[in-house]
């Protein structure tokens, strides 16, 4: 009997409808391979990937009332940690993990907010810092979360030597093998496929293609699974912009809001630990329950999607989860793959931007990313990757442990689409596009309103001051203020600056305070910078927090010290 017949769906929950929700702007980085990006670490890559979000919607992050973050590894308010970097605007941000599925669900919370009224617009960010190799467990000192999971495996299976993920998938299609006749060769060809896909993706932590015979003959993780059909760890981050009908209208969004039809939860059921089933243990029936509960919830069924993002987190996962969404009658995958129908040219093209397996999954930001890839296809921007006639798109988003989300998407104003922008303009199909917003020509006559700069000001954008002249300025600030300023900083400075022979001291640790062209002595911070940066953060051009995260301003030792810089800055520069 079909797991998608009436007696099945008689367990779907009701659902309580809300105002419409929007996503009306998407950004992500692209996916690293963990420790390879300089300067990647968690409020980085959040900024990028919130910075692209808010300039595809056009808004400012002020317009943004609450925020849903969601992260695997990290400790508590890394959320905020995070944001904080793009806004302090005191809203509400919640922190979730759940397992690989929590980017999906911190835009599933985000929806709820804004669909329950309690806010207009809302932001999901997702991110993730992972260590390279497999996945383990954190804390041996407590009840592992997976433990009836793996007891299912070792009853049915037995345990092995290989990474536990990569057992209880490729045991899962192990089975589905011997119940229903799939080859090796099936699974192969859907990791075959995700590598061709991702060549078109900038956003794509591989974009090699393989033969399938690659794909093949790759080093075994755990049979039938090899290494090119195992997602693999990595950085990164995705966020997304929602909002509610009348903000959309109000701000003139039409042009580019796609709906979320439907965004829905199942956890695990009675079935993945009571039929000896390690298809049903890593989560088939709970993923057919939150697929049941999103057609009925927008209205649709399988046959109306054109391109779906699913889980790929093993090749084995996506056979399965076709049967489970009801792209194809169970036990039949192996011919829907043999027939195409997961591709371009076929039924639905699944995972166009490389899915887990080859655009990266860092756990946090997977789900995100997924809306991303379906909004950019609903939108018409993603290049290559374009999958035609795309009326409704699907999401498929899991987590063992466990929960699973099948999300639906559609245009919200079809008649008001916009144009896609121009490829060096497009964030779907360049990676690069969408960070940061051109600032608008000045025209004459404001520019002749303008008030004239400061000289010193000017001179420094023409790069005449240097910080031999800055430190001279402090010098002489000290010998009237420096017993104040030694009291409200309380430390040593050492400025290594790129300029020949720059090297600096500022002693603000004792008696009034001192300036030294010198690097002898300790000192409790040492600031790397390049001269004109330095010169320029001086005068009050630039924030130092913008240098940070961008690289261009790096620390050692007192991080707080660091961040009392600023007092060396005049209200007014004199300089």
């Amino acid at each position: 009997m079909s797991i998608h017949s009436s007696s099945f769906k008689k367990q779907t929950t009701a659902v309580i409808m809300g105002r419409k929700v929007y996503v009306v702007g998407v950004g992500m980085t692209k996916f690293e391979k963990p420790g390879r990006r300089e300067d990647f670490d968690y409020p980085q890559m959040a900024t990028e990937a919130v910075t692209k979000a808010l300039n595809d919607s056009g808004l400012p992050y002020s317009a943004v009332q609450q925020a849903v973050v969601g992260y695997v590894y990290g400790d508590s308010t890394c959320g905020q940690r995070a944001i904080y970097e793009v806004g302090l605007t005191g809203i509400p941000i919640y922190n979730v993990n759940n397992n690989c599925s929590t980017g999906s669900s911190a835009l599933m919370l985000a929806k709820q907010l804004v669909e329950g009224g309690i806010a207009e617009c809302a932001l999901a960010l997702g991110f993730e810092k992972m260590e390279r190799g497999s996945l383990s467990s954190k804390y041996t000192d407590r009840t592992n979360p997976m433990d009836k999971h793996v007891g299912v495996m070792a009853e049915t299976r037995g345990l092995e030597a290989s990474p536990m993920t990569a057992q209880m998938f490729g045991n899962a299609g192990r089975e589905h093998m011997e119940k229903y006749g799939t080859t090796k060769e099936h699974f192969a060809k859907i990791a075959y496929k995700n590598h061709k896909h991702s060549a078109n993706n900038p956003y794509a932590q591989f974009r090699d293609q393989y033969t399938l015979q690659q794909v093949m003959d790759a080093p075994s993780i755990h049979e039938p699974l090899t290494k090119l059909q195992c997602s693999p760890t990595s950085d990164g981050s995705a966020a997304a912009v929602v909002a509610s009908e009348d903000f959309v209208r109000k701000h003139g969004l039409e042009g580019q809001a796609v709906e979320i039809a439907a965004l829905c939860m199942a956890t695990d059921l009675p079935s993945s630990f009571s039929e000896n089933s390690c298809i049903k243990m890593v989560g088939f029936d709970m993923s057919a329950k939150a697929a049941n509960q999103a057609y009925a919830t927008a209205g649709v069924t399988a046959k109306d999607v054109a391109v779906v993002e699913l889980h790929d987190c093993f090749s084995c996962n996506e056979l399965l989860t076709y049967e489970a969404l009801g792209l194809c009658p169970i036990g039949q995958a192996g011919q829907f793959i043999d027939s195409g129908n997961n591709t371009y040219g076929g039924k639905y093209v699944v995972n166009p931007s490389g899915g887990l397996i080859s655009k990266g999954h860092p756990l946090g930001a997977t789900g995100i990313a997924q809306c991303a890839e379906l909004c950019w296809q609903l939108r018409r921007m993603a290049g290559a990757r374009q999958v035609p006639n795309v009326k409704v798109a699907l999401q498929h988003n899991i987590g063992l442990g466990g929960a699973a989300i099948v999300g639906l998407y559609r245009l919200g104003f079809p008649n008001h689409l916009k144009s896609p922008p121009k490829d060096a303009e497009n964030p779907a199909i360049n990676d690069k596009a969408g960070l940061l917003r051109a600032a608008p020509a000045a025209s004459a006559s404001s520019a002749a309103a303008s008030p004239a700069k400061p000289a010193a000001a000017a001179a420094a954008t023409e790069g005449a001051v240097t910080s031999a002249f800055v430190f001279k300025e402090i010098a002489a600030r000290l010998a009237t203020d420096g017993a104040a300023l030694v009291k409200q900083v309380g430390g040593i400075y050492r400025f290594t600056l790129s300029a020949p022979d720059s090297t600096w001291t500022l002693d603000l640790k004792s008696g009034n305070g001192a300036v030294s062209k010198s690097s002898l002595g300790n000192a409790d911070c040492t600031i790397a910078m390049t001269d004109s940066d330095f010169v320029k953060l001086m005068l009050g051009q630039v924030d130092s927090q913008k240098l940070f995260m961008n690289g261009k301003l790096k620390v050692k030792g007192n991080m707080g010290l660091a961040m009392k810089l600023k007092v060396l800055q005049p209200a007014k520069p004199k300089l």
